[in-house]
């Protein structure tokens, strides 16, 4: 089995030596290993891809490092992908319910069931997990300018952030043939069920279904954002207005901080998201 193993040295602030000792010892046939270095990596990828028969990808890292390796694949054969947690928050590890342990889901990465997942196509640029405008593309931005990594580097800018956002905002959205004016302090493109520190905020997403949520977050609210902590939690319809589709244009008279899957991206006043069914294969439990 010819693989190719994908890392981001810099992902999560941790050591990747323990997994590549782990994948060694479990793939005797060996495997070629290539390190993002945030410059130019689609494309190296893509010559990689071209050049050799692999028959998957290994990717050590987080979403961002998932999405990446998507983007690489989006003009050429589709292989499937291991995904091997390494990232501050792993959302889209979490939402497929994959083990965080080394040994447990390198197995998963090497063995054989696979499953299908959406993607959102989001201003030309794929979306697998949960992407959003206003407050937590905030708090990443910020995350991304601080000094600490992992889930501590999050935690200290969330009072901070808190404090200084520019919300609520105004956004007018097209969306199942509506148009809507809506206000919020964050509004989010939904492909999965949590975000990646795995609070519940879209309980009926699915990454297979064909479909995304835009999810509005109207107000802070306290006792509602504990409930995202809680699986079975129900949110009150002041808090949070959940609006399926396939394909909504978001507008904002103002610039507004943008995120895709964890990766700051910069400020828009508009985004276009299409639903892309059945855009990526992944190995799962």
């Amino acid at each position: 089995m010819k693989i190719l193993l994908v890392i981001n040295p810099i992902s999560g602030d941790s050591d990747k030596g323990p997994i590549l000792n782990l994948l060694r010892e479990n793939i005797t046939t060996g495997f070629e290993i290539f390190k993002t270095t945030g410059e130019g990596d689609i494309k190296k990828i893509q010559n990689l891809i071209t050049s050799n028969e692999f028959e998957r990808i290994l990717v050590a890292g987080g979403d961002g490092t998932i999405k990446l390796v998507a983007e690489a694949m989006k003009k050429q054969e589709s292989l499937p992908i291991g995904i091997l947690p390494a990232g501050s928050a792993n959302g889209l590890a979490n939402d497929l319910d994959l083990p965080l342990e080394p040994e447990e889901f390198i197995k998963i990465a090497l063995g054989d069931h696979k499953k299908s997942i959406d993607a959102i196509k989001i201003n030309g640029e794929l979306c697998l997990h949960i992407s959003d405008l206003g407050l937590n593309a905030e708090l990443i931005r910020e995350y991304e300018q601080g000094s600490f990594r992992g889930k501590f580097g999050y935690a200290i800018q969330t009072i901070p952030t808190l404090f200084s956002t520019e919300g609520p905002y105004d956004f007018t959205i097209e969306v199942n043939g509506e148009t809507l004016n809506k206000k919020g302090i964050m509004l989010a493109i939904a492909n999965s069920k949590k975000f990646g520190t795995g609070a519940i905020v879209n309980a009926d997403g699915k990454m297979d279904d064909g479909i995304f949520e835009l999810l509005l977050f109207k107000k802070l609210d306290v006792i509602e954002v504990f409930k995202t902590f809680n699986k079975g939690a129900k949110f009150s319809p002041e808090f949070l207005e959940v609006i399926p589709s396939k394909k909504a244009i978001i507008k904002s008279k103002k610039k507004i901080d943008f995120q895709i899957d964890g990766e700051y991206c910069k400020t828009l006043s508009e985004v276009e998201a299409i639903i892309e069914p059945q855009a990526l294969t992944v190995f799962v439990r």
